[in-house]
Protein backbone atom coordinates (compact mmCIF):
# COMPACT_ATOMS: atom_id res chain seq x y z
CA UNK A 1 0.00 0.00 0.00
CA UNK A 2 1.01 3.29 -0.94
CA UNK A 3 0.58 6.08 1.70
CA UNK A 4 0.70 9.88 0.55
CA UNK A 5 -1.47 13.29 2.81
CA UNK A 6 -3.11 14.66 -0.27
CA UNK A 7 -3.54 12.98 -3.35
CA UNK A 8 -4.51 15.06 -6.60
CA UNK A 9 -6.60 13.03 -9.17
CA UNK A 10 -5.33 14.97 -12.27
CA UNK A 11 -2.74 16.85 -13.99
CA UNK A 12 -4.21 19.84 -15.76
CA UNK A 13 -4.38 23.16 -14.55
CA UNK A 14 -6.63 22.77 -11.48
CA UNK A 15 -4.78 20.04 -10.09
CA UNK A 16 -1.11 21.21 -10.39
CA UNK A 17 -2.08 24.69 -9.14
CA UNK A 18 -3.65 22.86 -5.98
CA UNK A 19 0.02 20.48 -5.56
CA UNK A 20 1.97 23.86 -5.71
CA UNK A 21 -0.13 25.38 -3.02
CA UNK A 22 -0.14 22.17 -0.85
CA UNK A 23 3.42 21.08 -1.41
CA UNK A 24 5.03 23.58 1.64
CA UNK A 25 3.27 21.12 3.94
CA UNK A 26 2.10 18.33 2.75
CA UNK A 27 3.21 15.23 1.16
CA UNK A 28 1.10 15.69 -2.53
CA UNK A 29 0.90 12.89 -5.14
CA UNK A 30 -0.72 13.79 -8.38
CA UNK A 31 -1.94 10.55 -10.25
CA UNK A 32 -2.92 11.80 -14.11
CA UNK A 33 -3.82 8.62 -16.16
CA UNK A 34 -1.38 10.29 -18.89
CA UNK A 35 1.80 12.57 -18.62
CA UNK A 36 0.77 16.02 -16.91
CA UNK A 37 1.83 17.79 -20.10
CA UNK A 38 -0.49 15.89 -22.00
CA UNK A 39 -3.45 16.63 -20.09
CA UNK A 40 -6.59 18.65 -21.61
CA UNK A 41 -5.68 22.09 -20.42
CA UNK A 42 -3.27 21.96 -22.51
CA UNK A 43 -5.57 22.50 -25.31
CA UNK A 44 -7.10 25.72 -24.66
CA UNK A 45 -5.96 27.93 -26.95
CA UNK A 46 -7.17 31.37 -26.52
CA UNK A 47 -6.48 33.10 -23.44
CA UNK A 48 -7.80 33.07 -19.74
CA UNK A 49 -9.77 36.33 -18.52
CA UNK A 50 -8.56 38.80 -15.85
CA UNK A 51 -9.52 43.08 -15.66
CA UNK A 52 -6.22 44.16 -16.02
CA UNK A 53 -7.17 46.84 -17.61
CA UNK A 54 -4.73 46.69 -20.80
CA UNK A 55 -7.26 47.58 -23.44
CA UNK A 56 -5.60 48.67 -26.77
CA UNK A 57 -8.43 51.52 -26.55
CA UNK A 58 -7.87 52.81 -23.04
CA UNK A 59 -10.87 51.51 -21.74
CA UNK A 60 -11.22 50.66 -18.09
CA UNK A 61 -12.30 47.08 -17.29
CA UNK A 62 -12.95 46.19 -13.53
CA UNK A 63 -13.54 42.66 -11.77
CA UNK A 64 -17.31 43.86 -11.11
CA UNK A 65 -17.45 44.21 -15.05
CA UNK A 66 -16.29 40.91 -15.47
CA UNK A 67 -18.33 39.52 -12.88
CA UNK A 68 -21.47 41.16 -14.85
CA UNK A 69 -20.60 39.69 -18.15
CA UNK A 70 -19.81 36.07 -16.76
CA UNK A 71 -23.42 36.41 -14.56
CA UNK A 72 -25.22 37.64 -17.52
CA UNK A 73 -23.65 35.11 -20.15
CA UNK A 74 -24.14 32.28 -17.67
CA UNK A 75 -28.05 33.53 -18.74
CA UNK A 76 -28.28 33.98 -15.10
CA UNK A 77 -27.70 30.40 -13.30
CA UNK A 78 -24.26 31.01 -12.34
CA UNK A 79 -24.15 31.58 -8.37
CA UNK A 80 -23.28 35.53 -8.09
CA UNK A 81 -21.06 35.22 -4.91
CA UNK A 82 -18.80 32.46 -6.92
CA UNK A 83 -18.62 34.20 -9.92
CA UNK A 84 -17.54 37.74 -7.88
CA UNK A 85 -14.75 35.80 -6.27
CA UNK A 86 -13.50 34.52 -9.14
CA UNK A 87 -13.78 37.36 -11.13
CA UNK A 88 -12.01 39.52 -7.87
CA UNK A 89 -9.02 36.62 -7.89
CA UNK A 90 -8.47 36.77 -11.70
CA UNK A 91 -5.89 39.54 -11.83
CA UNK A 92 -3.77 38.34 -8.84
CA UNK A 93 -3.78 34.71 -10.99
CA UNK A 94 -2.79 35.66 -14.14
CA UNK A 95 0.25 37.96 -12.52
CA UNK A 96 1.44 35.09 -10.29
CA UNK A 97 1.48 32.95 -13.00
CA UNK A 98 3.72 35.37 -15.06
CA UNK A 99 6.25 35.81 -12.50
CA UNK A 100 6.28 32.00 -12.49
CA UNK A 101 7.66 32.53 -15.43
CA UNK A 102 4.29 32.38 -18.22
CA UNK A 103 5.45 33.48 -21.71
CA UNK A 104 2.25 36.10 -22.26
CA UNK A 105 1.99 37.73 -25.12
CA UNK A 106 2.92 41.68 -24.81
CA UNK A 107 1.42 45.27 -26.35
CA UNK A 108 4.38 47.14 -27.99
CA UNK A 109 4.77 48.74 -24.92
CA UNK A 110 5.82 45.28 -22.77
CA UNK A 111 2.11 45.29 -21.27
CA UNK A 112 0.27 41.71 -20.79
CA UNK A 113 -1.64 41.36 -24.33
CA UNK A 114 -5.21 41.25 -24.53
CA UNK A 115 -8.20 40.29 -26.87
CA UNK A 116 -11.77 40.69 -26.78
CA UNK A 117 -13.90 37.25 -26.46
CA UNK A 118 -17.36 36.57 -26.84
CA UNK A 119 -19.65 38.15 -24.55
CA UNK A 120 -17.31 40.53 -22.95
CA UNK A 121 -17.50 44.38 -23.00
CA UNK A 122 -13.98 44.77 -22.97
CA UNK A 123 -11.03 42.98 -24.32
CA UNK A 124 -9.45 41.01 -21.13
CA UNK A 125 -8.91 37.76 -22.21
CA UNK A 126 -4.33 37.14 -21.83
CA UNK A 127 -3.21 35.11 -24.28
CA UNK A 128 -0.08 33.34 -25.27
CA UNK A 129 -0.63 33.60 -28.99
CA UNK A 130 -2.79 30.57 -29.81
CA UNK A 131 -1.25 27.80 -27.12
CA UNK A 132 -2.36 29.55 -24.17
CA UNK A 133 -3.42 26.68 -22.13
CA UNK A 134 -0.26 25.14 -23.29
CA UNK A 135 2.16 27.73 -22.07
CA UNK A 136 0.10 27.71 -18.43
CA UNK A 137 0.77 23.96 -18.71
CA UNK A 138 4.49 23.74 -18.78
CA UNK A 139 4.25 26.93 -16.38
CA UNK A 140 2.58 25.27 -13.38
CA UNK A 141 4.07 21.83 -14.41
CA UNK A 142 8.03 22.86 -13.56
CA UNK A 143 6.72 24.65 -10.48
CA UNK A 144 4.85 21.52 -9.24
CA UNK A 145 8.68 19.88 -9.79
CA UNK A 146 10.09 22.17 -8.57
CA UNK A 147 7.73 22.21 -5.33
CA UNK A 148 8.61 18.40 -4.47
CA UNK A 149 5.00 17.19 -5.72
CA UNK A 150 5.35 13.68 -6.46
CA UNK A 151 3.77 12.31 -9.68
CA UNK A 152 2.04 9.46 -10.47
CA UNK A 153 1.82 9.04 -14.73
CA UNK A 154 -0.41 6.88 -16.47
CA UNK A 155 -2.93 5.92 -13.47
CA UNK A 156 -5.91 5.72 -13.20
CA UNK A 157 -7.49 5.83 -10.48
CA UNK A 158 -11.17 3.36 -10.34
CA UNK A 159 -12.57 3.85 -7.07
CA UNK A 160 -12.64 6.12 -4.27
CA UNK A 161 -12.57 4.29 -0.27
CA UNK A 162 -14.89 5.93 1.87
CA UNK A 163 -17.27 5.09 5.02
CA UNK A 164 -19.15 6.55 7.03
CA UNK A 165 -19.09 9.85 4.59
CA UNK A 166 -15.03 10.16 5.22
CA UNK A 167 -12.41 9.80 2.50
CA UNK A 168 -9.81 7.38 3.83
CA UNK A 169 -7.92 6.57 0.45
CA UNK A 170 -8.55 4.96 -3.47
CA UNK A 171 -8.25 1.89 -5.94
CA UNK A 172 -5.91 2.82 -8.91
CA UNK A 173 -4.68 0.76 -11.98
CA UNK A 174 -0.92 1.30 -12.95
CA UNK A 175 -0.73 1.09 -16.79
CA UNK A 176 2.92 0.58 -16.35
CA UNK A 177 2.60 -2.16 -14.46
CA UNK A 178 -0.51 -3.91 -15.25
CA UNK A 179 -2.21 -3.93 -11.54
CA UNK A 180 -4.62 -1.87 -9.48
CA UNK A 181 -3.13 -0.75 -6.07
CA UNK A 182 -4.01 0.88 -3.09
CA UNK A 183 -3.23 4.22 -1.87
CA UNK A 184 -3.87 5.83 1.99
CA UNK A 185 -4.58 9.64 2.11
CA UNK A 186 -6.49 11.99 4.19
CA UNK A 187 -7.59 14.25 1.41
CA UNK A 188 -8.32 14.02 -1.94
CA UNK A 189 -8.95 16.41 -4.45
CA UNK A 190 -10.87 15.82 -8.16
CA UNK A 191 -9.54 17.39 -11.40
CA UNK A 192 -10.52 15.24 -13.31
CA UNK A 193 -12.05 17.31 -16.60
CA UNK A 194 -15.24 16.95 -18.14
CA UNK A 195 -16.88 14.36 -19.89
CA UNK A 196 -17.04 15.75 -23.68
CA UNK A 197 -16.22 12.01 -24.81
CA UNK A 198 -19.86 11.15 -24.24
CA UNK A 199 -20.44 12.85 -27.46
CA UNK A 200 -19.51 12.05 -31.38
CA UNK A 201 -18.03 15.60 -32.10
CA UNK A 202 -16.45 16.86 -29.69
CA UNK A 203 -13.29 18.72 -29.28
CA UNK A 204 -12.43 17.02 -25.83
CA UNK A 205 -8.99 14.32 -25.90
CA UNK A 206 -10.29 11.00 -25.26
CA UNK A 207 -8.88 10.85 -21.44
CA UNK A 208 -12.00 13.65 -21.18
CA UNK A 209 -14.48 10.48 -20.62
CA UNK A 210 -15.91 11.55 -17.09
CA UNK A 211 -14.16 8.81 -14.90
CA UNK A 212 -13.77 11.37 -12.17
CA UNK A 213 -17.13 12.38 -12.22
CA UNK A 214 -17.76 8.87 -11.99
CA UNK A 215 -16.33 7.56 -9.23
CA UNK A 216 -17.89 11.00 -7.43
CA UNK A 217 -20.96 9.57 -7.87
CA UNK A 218 -20.42 5.68 -7.07
CA UNK A 219 -18.87 7.52 -3.71
CA UNK A 220 -22.10 9.42 -2.58
CA UNK A 221 -21.87 12.52 -3.99
CA UNK A 222 -23.97 14.88 -5.67
CA UNK A 223 -23.79 16.34 -9.64
CA UNK A 224 -25.00 19.72 -10.54
CA UNK A 225 -26.44 21.04 -13.91
CA UNK A 226 -25.57 18.30 -15.89
CA UNK A 227 -27.52 18.75 -19.02
CA UNK A 228 -25.71 22.27 -19.57
CA UNK A 229 -23.67 21.10 -22.28
CA UNK A 230 -21.06 23.63 -24.17
CA UNK A 231 -21.13 23.43 -28.11
CA UNK A 232 -18.25 25.59 -28.99
CA UNK A 233 -19.20 26.96 -32.56
CA UNK A 234 -15.57 26.59 -34.65
CA UNK A 235 -13.95 23.26 -34.56
CA UNK A 236 -12.41 21.66 -37.74
CA UNK A 237 -15.16 20.69 -40.06
CA UNK A 238 -14.60 16.61 -40.38
CA UNK A 239 -12.33 16.63 -37.17
CA UNK A 240 -13.98 18.78 -34.08
CA UNK A 241 -10.19 20.31 -33.49
CA UNK A 242 -10.78 23.53 -31.90
CA UNK A 243 -10.59 26.08 -33.89
CA UNK A 244 -10.06 29.01 -30.93
CA UNK A 245 -12.44 31.97 -30.04
CA UNK A 246 -9.51 33.90 -30.32
CA UNK A 247 -9.66 34.20 -34.22
CA UNK A 248 -13.30 35.40 -33.86
CA UNK A 249 -11.24 37.92 -31.63
CA UNK A 250 -8.91 38.90 -33.48
CA UNK A 251 -11.82 39.96 -36.27
CA UNK A 252 -12.86 36.59 -38.18
CA UNK A 253 -15.93 36.41 -40.01
CA UNK A 254 -18.25 33.83 -40.20
CA UNK A 255 -19.76 33.32 -44.15
CA UNK A 256 -22.55 31.20 -45.11
CA UNK A 257 -23.01 29.69 -48.74
CA UNK A 258 -23.92 32.81 -49.80
CA UNK A 259 -21.29 34.88 -47.92
CA UNK A 260 -23.67 36.76 -45.58
CA UNK A 261 -22.17 37.46 -42.06
CA UNK A 262 -25.26 35.59 -40.75
CA UNK A 263 -24.50 36.60 -37.22
CA UNK A 264 -26.05 39.97 -37.49
CA UNK A 265 -29.46 38.44 -37.70
CA UNK A 266 -28.90 37.19 -33.88
CA UNK A 267 -26.44 39.27 -32.61
CA UNK A 268 -26.39 42.31 -34.81
CA UNK A 269 -24.14 44.30 -31.72
CA UNK A 270 -21.81 41.75 -30.88
CA UNK A 271 -21.77 39.73 -34.33
CA UNK A 272 -19.24 37.02 -34.35
CA UNK A 273 -18.41 38.11 -29.85
CA UNK A 274 -21.32 36.80 -28.97
CA UNK A 275 -21.69 34.45 -26.38
CA UNK A 276 -20.80 30.56 -27.46
CA UNK A 277 -23.98 29.12 -27.04
CA UNK A 278 -25.79 31.88 -28.92
CA UNK A 279 -22.91 32.24 -32.09
CA UNK A 280 -23.63 27.93 -31.90
CA UNK A 281 -27.10 28.17 -32.45
CA UNK A 282 -27.21 30.03 -35.01
CA UNK A 283 -24.38 28.41 -37.33
CA UNK A 284 -26.02 25.15 -36.70
CA UNK A 285 -29.26 27.23 -37.85
CA UNK A 286 -27.76 28.50 -40.91
CA UNK A 287 -26.58 24.91 -41.24
CA UNK A 288 -30.06 23.04 -41.11
CA UNK A 289 -31.81 25.70 -42.79
CA UNK A 290 -30.00 25.25 -45.93
CA UNK A 291 -27.31 27.77 -45.97
CA UNK A 292 -24.89 25.85 -45.23
CA UNK A 293 -22.05 24.03 -47.44
CA UNK A 294 -21.98 20.66 -48.25
CA UNK A 295 -21.80 17.92 -45.76
CA UNK A 296 -22.86 20.68 -43.12
CA UNK A 297 -20.69 23.49 -41.90
CA UNK A 298 -20.26 27.16 -42.84
CA UNK A 299 -16.83 29.38 -43.31
CA UNK A 300 -14.57 31.55 -40.91
CA UNK A 301 -12.83 33.79 -42.60
CA UNK A 302 -9.66 35.16 -41.26
CA UNK A 303 -8.05 36.34 -45.08
CA UNK A 304 -8.67 39.94 -44.62
CA UNK A 305 -6.47 39.80 -41.36
CA UNK A 306 -3.49 39.68 -43.02
CA UNK A 307 -0.61 36.82 -42.88
CA UNK A 308 1.22 38.78 -40.06
CA UNK A 309 -1.30 38.71 -38.07
CA UNK A 310 -2.26 35.48 -38.44
CA UNK A 311 1.30 34.33 -38.13
CA UNK A 312 1.95 36.27 -34.89
CA UNK A 313 -1.28 35.77 -32.92
CA UNK A 314 -2.77 32.47 -34.31
CA UNK A 315 0.18 30.23 -35.33
CA UNK A 316 -0.98 27.06 -34.20
CA UNK A 317 -4.20 27.80 -36.04
CA UNK A 318 -2.99 28.13 -39.01
CA UNK A 319 -0.70 24.56 -39.21
CA UNK A 320 -3.87 22.81 -37.65
CA UNK A 321 -5.51 23.77 -40.64
CA UNK A 322 -2.57 22.89 -42.86
CA UNK A 323 -1.83 19.63 -41.40
CA UNK A 324 -5.89 18.41 -41.19
CA UNK A 325 -7.57 20.15 -43.95
CA UNK A 326 -4.61 21.17 -46.00
CA UNK A 327 -5.76 24.69 -45.85
CA UNK A 328 -3.77 27.71 -44.90
CA UNK A 329 -6.03 30.28 -43.60
CA UNK A 330 -4.45 33.20 -45.07
CA UNK A 331 -5.67 32.22 -48.27
CA UNK A 332 -8.36 30.40 -47.66
CA UNK A 333 -11.33 30.48 -45.42
CA UNK A 334 -11.68 27.72 -42.64
CA UNK A 335 -14.78 24.91 -42.62
CA UNK A 336 -16.15 24.74 -39.39
CA UNK A 337 -19.25 23.36 -37.13
CA UNK A 338 -20.51 23.18 -33.64
CA UNK A 339 -19.15 20.36 -32.05
CA UNK A 340 -19.77 20.05 -28.06
CA UNK A 341 -16.54 21.28 -25.54
CA UNK A 342 -17.57 21.48 -22.20
CA UNK A 343 -19.23 20.79 -18.94
CA UNK A 344 -20.61 23.40 -17.34
CA UNK A 345 -21.65 20.86 -14.83
CA UNK A 346 -20.15 18.92 -12.56
CA UNK A 347 -20.14 17.45 -8.95
CA UNK A 348 -21.14 19.72 -6.37
CA UNK A 349 -19.04 22.08 -4.66
CA UNK A 350 -19.07 25.06 -2.41
CA UNK A 351 -15.96 27.82 -3.25
CA UNK A 352 -13.46 26.31 -1.34
CA UNK A 353 -14.13 22.94 -3.54
CA UNK A 354 -15.45 21.01 -0.93
CA UNK A 355 -18.43 18.11 -1.76
CA UNK A 356 -20.49 16.53 0.66
CA UNK A 357 -17.92 13.72 1.30
CA UNK A 358 -15.79 14.87 4.37
CA UNK A 359 -11.54 15.17 2.72
CA UNK A 360 -12.64 14.93 -0.65
CA UNK A 361 -12.41 18.32 -3.01
CA UNK A 362 -12.96 19.30 -6.63
CA UNK A 363 -12.00 21.66 -9.19
CA UNK A 364 -11.83 22.41 -12.46
CA UNK A 365 -14.04 21.21 -15.54
CA UNK A 366 -15.23 18.35 -13.14
CA UNK A 367 -16.67 20.72 -10.72
CA UNK A 368 -19.50 22.94 -10.54
CA UNK A 369 -19.43 25.40 -7.84
CA UNK A 370 -21.57 27.50 -10.06
CA UNK A 371 -19.52 30.10 -11.96
CA UNK A 372 -20.54 28.97 -15.36
CA UNK A 373 -24.22 28.25 -14.83
CA UNK A 374 -25.97 28.09 -18.33
CA UNK A 375 -23.09 29.30 -20.70
CA UNK A 376 -19.39 29.72 -20.28
CA UNK A 377 -18.23 32.27 -21.57
CA UNK A 378 -14.30 32.28 -23.78
CA UNK A 379 -11.55 32.74 -21.14
CA UNK A 380 -12.83 31.93 -18.43
CA UNK A 381 -12.02 27.93 -18.10
CA UNK A 382 -8.32 28.78 -17.53
CA UNK A 383 -9.13 31.18 -14.60
CA UNK A 384 -11.95 29.05 -12.96
CA UNK A 385 -9.05 25.88 -12.69
CA UNK A 386 -6.34 28.09 -11.45
CA UNK A 387 -8.60 30.53 -9.03
CA UNK A 388 -10.11 27.33 -7.55
CA UNK A 389 -7.60 25.29 -7.50
CA UNK A 390 -5.80 28.27 -5.25
CA UNK A 391 -8.73 28.48 -3.28
CA UNK A 392 -8.75 24.31 -2.59
CA UNK A 393 -5.04 24.54 -1.38
CA UNK A 394 -5.78 27.33 0.87
CA UNK A 395 -8.72 25.70 2.52
CA UNK A 396 -7.02 22.11 2.88
CA UNK A 397 -3.93 24.88 4.42
CA UNK A 398 -5.90 26.18 6.95
CA UNK A 399 -7.39 22.89 8.01
CA UNK A 400 -4.13 21.29 9.14
CA UNK A 401 -4.76 20.86 12.67
CA UNK A 402 -8.05 18.96 11.88
CA UNK A 403 -6.45 16.56 9.09
CA UNK A 404 -4.62 14.51 11.58
CA UNK A 405 -6.61 11.36 11.34
CA UNK A 406 -4.67 8.51 10.23
CA UNK A 407 -6.99 6.79 7.15
CA UNK A 408 -7.98 3.31 7.72
CA UNK A 409 -6.42 0.79 6.45
CA UNK A 410 -9.38 -1.71 7.17
CA UNK A 411 -11.95 0.41 4.74
CA UNK A 412 -8.97 0.91 2.37
CA UNK A 413 -8.82 -3.49 2.30
CA UNK A 414 -12.89 -3.50 2.32
CA UNK A 415 -12.93 -1.71 -0.66
CA UNK A 416 -9.64 -3.34 -2.50
CA UNK A 417 -12.17 -6.74 -2.23
CA UNK A 418 -15.48 -5.33 -3.37
CA UNK A 419 -13.35 -3.87 -6.66
CA UNK A 420 -11.09 -7.04 -7.14
CA UNK A 421 -14.48 -8.77 -6.63
CA UNK A 422 -15.85 -6.12 -9.63
CA UNK A 423 -12.92 -6.36 -12.04
CA UNK A 424 -12.81 -10.21 -11.48
CA UNK A 425 -16.28 -10.82 -13.17
CA UNK A 426 -15.65 -8.95 -15.75
CA UNK A 427 -13.13 -11.30 -16.84
CA UNK A 428 -14.67 -14.41 -15.88
CA UNK A 429 -17.75 -13.99 -17.66
CA UNK A 430 -18.02 -17.36 -20.69
CA UNK A 431 -20.17 -14.88 -22.85
CA UNK A 432 -21.10 -11.48 -23.62
CA UNK A 433 -20.81 -8.13 -24.98
CA UNK A 434 -17.82 -6.06 -25.67
CA UNK A 435 -17.76 -2.41 -24.88
CA UNK A 436 -17.40 -0.74 -28.25
CA UNK A 437 -20.94 -1.30 -29.85
CA UNK A 438 -22.13 0.39 -26.65
CA UNK A 439 -19.48 3.35 -26.38
CA UNK A 440 -20.50 3.66 -29.91
CA UNK A 441 -24.23 3.38 -29.58
CA UNK A 442 -24.42 5.66 -26.52
CA UNK A 443 -22.21 8.53 -28.55
CA UNK A 444 -24.71 8.56 -31.16
CA UNK A 445 -27.73 8.90 -28.91
CA UNK A 446 -25.71 12.06 -27.18
CA UNK A 447 -24.90 14.10 -30.26
CA UNK A 448 -27.97 13.03 -32.03
CA UNK A 449 -30.60 13.64 -29.68
CA UNK A 450 -29.44 15.83 -26.46
CA UNK A 451 -27.49 18.30 -28.97
CA UNK A 452 -27.75 21.49 -29.64
CA UNK A 453 -31.56 21.77 -30.35
CA UNK A 454 -33.99 19.79 -27.91
CA UNK A 455 -36.95 18.58 -28.09
CA UNK A 456 -39.52 16.58 -25.54
CA UNK A 457 -39.64 13.19 -27.92
CA UNK A 458 -35.92 13.50 -28.46
CA UNK A 459 -35.01 13.72 -24.89
CA UNK A 460 -37.26 10.51 -24.04
CA UNK A 461 -36.08 8.62 -26.57
CA UNK A 462 -32.08 9.16 -25.07
CA UNK A 463 -33.16 8.71 -21.70
CA UNK A 464 -34.89 4.78 -23.11
CA UNK A 465 -31.83 4.29 -25.14
CA UNK A 466 -29.35 4.66 -22.53
CA UNK A 467 -31.38 3.15 -19.88
CA UNK A 468 -31.10 0.46 -22.06
CA UNK A 469 -27.57 0.83 -22.82
CA UNK A 470 -27.12 0.40 -19.44
CA UNK A 471 -28.72 -3.03 -18.87
CA UNK A 472 -26.94 -4.27 -21.58
CA UNK A 473 -23.13 -2.91 -19.88
CA UNK A 474 -24.46 -5.77 -16.94
CA UNK A 475 -23.58 -8.16 -19.92
CA UNK A 476 -20.02 -6.41 -20.58
CA UNK A 477 -17.36 -8.78 -20.25
CA UNK A 478 -13.08 -8.01 -20.77
CA UNK A 479 -11.57 -10.39 -23.82
CA UNK A 480 -7.95 -10.40 -22.47
CA UNK A 481 -6.03 -10.74 -19.62
CA UNK A 482 -4.59 -7.77 -17.10
CA UNK A 483 -1.28 -6.86 -18.57
CA UNK A 484 0.65 -3.84 -18.49
CA UNK A 485 -1.10 -0.59 -20.64
CA UNK A 486 -4.10 -3.23 -20.58
CA UNK A 487 -6.71 -0.19 -21.91
CA UNK A 488 -9.68 -2.37 -22.23
CA UNK A 489 -9.95 -2.82 -18.76
CA UNK A 490 -9.70 1.05 -18.36
CA UNK A 491 -12.11 1.66 -20.88
CA UNK A 492 -14.67 -0.97 -19.71
CA UNK A 493 -14.42 0.55 -16.32
CA UNK A 494 -15.04 3.95 -17.82
CA UNK A 495 -17.92 3.46 -19.90
CA UNK A 496 -20.08 3.05 -16.93
CA UNK A 497 -19.32 6.47 -15.46
CA UNK A 498 -20.08 7.42 -19.29
CA UNK A 499 -23.70 5.63 -18.88
CA UNK A 500 -24.53 6.90 -16.06
CA UNK A 501 -23.46 11.05 -16.62
CA UNK A 502 -25.03 10.41 -20.04
CA UNK A 503 -28.85 9.69 -18.25
CA UNK A 504 -28.20 12.33 -15.68
CA UNK A 505 -27.67 14.69 -18.35
CA UNK A 506 -30.66 13.55 -21.10
CA UNK A 507 -33.23 13.18 -17.81
CA UNK A 508 -32.10 16.65 -16.64
CA UNK A 509 -32.37 17.81 -19.97
CA UNK A 510 -35.98 16.30 -20.43
CA UNK A 511 -37.03 17.74 -17.37
CA UNK A 512 -35.97 21.35 -17.35
CA UNK A 513 -38.89 22.74 -19.70
CA UNK A 514 -37.25 25.99 -20.56
CA UNK A 515 -34.23 27.54 -22.54
CA UNK A 516 -31.52 28.57 -20.47
CA UNK A 517 -27.84 29.04 -22.01
CA UNK A 518 -27.31 25.75 -23.68
CA UNK A 519 -29.96 24.20 -23.12
CA UNK A 520 -32.10 24.97 -25.97
CA UNK A 521 -35.69 23.38 -25.92
CA UNK A 522 -37.71 24.00 -29.39
CA UNK A 523 -40.52 22.89 -28.03
CA UNK A 524 -40.20 25.51 -24.27
CA UNK A 525 -37.78 28.30 -26.25
CA UNK A 526 -38.51 30.70 -23.45
CA UNK A 527 -36.40 30.79 -20.29
CA UNK A 528 -38.76 30.91 -17.19
CA UNK A 529 -37.31 32.34 -14.51
CA UNK A 530 -40.23 31.74 -11.99
CA UNK A 531 -40.04 27.70 -12.88
CA UNK A 532 -36.62 27.27 -13.79
CA UNK A 533 -34.30 29.60 -11.92
CA UNK A 534 -32.97 26.73 -10.28
CA UNK A 535 -29.77 24.29 -10.40
CA UNK A 536 -30.80 21.01 -10.79
CA UNK A 537 -29.19 17.99 -8.53
CA UNK A 538 -28.51 14.50 -9.30
CA UNK A 539 -27.62 11.40 -7.36
CA UNK A 540 -27.30 8.19 -7.97
CA UNK A 541 -28.80 6.09 -4.53
CA UNK A 542 -28.67 2.43 -4.90
CA UNK A 543 -28.62 2.67 -8.96
CA UNK A 544 -31.60 5.03 -9.26
CA UNK A 545 -31.36 8.46 -10.23
CA UNK A 546 -32.93 11.19 -7.87
CA UNK A 547 -33.44 14.90 -9.33
CA UNK A 548 -33.64 17.42 -7.08
CA UNK A 549 -33.41 21.39 -7.28
CA UNK A 550 -31.64 24.32 -5.37
CA UNK A 551 -31.65 27.75 -5.56
CA UNK A 552 -29.19 30.18 -7.40
CA UNK A 553 -27.28 32.60 -5.91
CA UNK A 554 -28.79 35.86 -7.58
CA UNK A 555 -27.29 38.55 -4.66
CA UNK A 556 -25.58 40.74 -6.85
CA UNK A 557 -27.03 41.26 -10.37
CA UNK A 558 -31.51 40.88 -11.10
CA UNK A 559 -31.69 38.46 -14.39
CA UNK A 560 -32.86 40.56 -17.19
CA UNK A 561 -33.11 39.63 -20.88
CA UNK A 562 -29.63 38.76 -22.62
CA UNK A 563 -29.20 41.04 -25.66
CA UNK A 564 -25.93 41.44 -27.49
Amino acid sequence: MIAHDVVIIGGGLAGLRAAVGLAQRWDVAVLSTVHPLRSHSGAAQGGINAAIGNAPDGRDDTPEKHAFDTVKGSDYLADQSAVALMCQRAPEAVYELEHWGAAFSRFSDGRIAQRPFGGAGYPRACYAADRTGHILLNTLYGRALRSGVTFHDEWTVTRLAVADGRFHGLIAYDLRRGRFETIAAKVCLLATGGYGRVFRNSTNALINTGSGIGIALKAGMAVKDMEFIQFHPTTLFGSNILITEGARGEGGHLLNRQGERFMERTASRMMELAPRDIVARSIQTEIDEGRGFEGGHVLLDLRHLGSATIHQRLPAIRQICIDFAGIDPIDAPIPIQPGQHYSMGGIDTDVTGRTQVDNVYAAGECACVSVHGANRLGGNSLLDTVVFGRLVAEDINRRADELQDAPSESVLHDHWKLHCGRVDRLFSRPRGVTHNPLRDALRQVCSEKVGIFRREADLSEAVDAIRALRQQYQQVRCRSAVAPFHYEILHVLELEAQLDLAWITAAGALARQESRGSHSRRDFPARDDLRWLKHTVARLVEGELTLDYTGVDTSHYVPSERTY
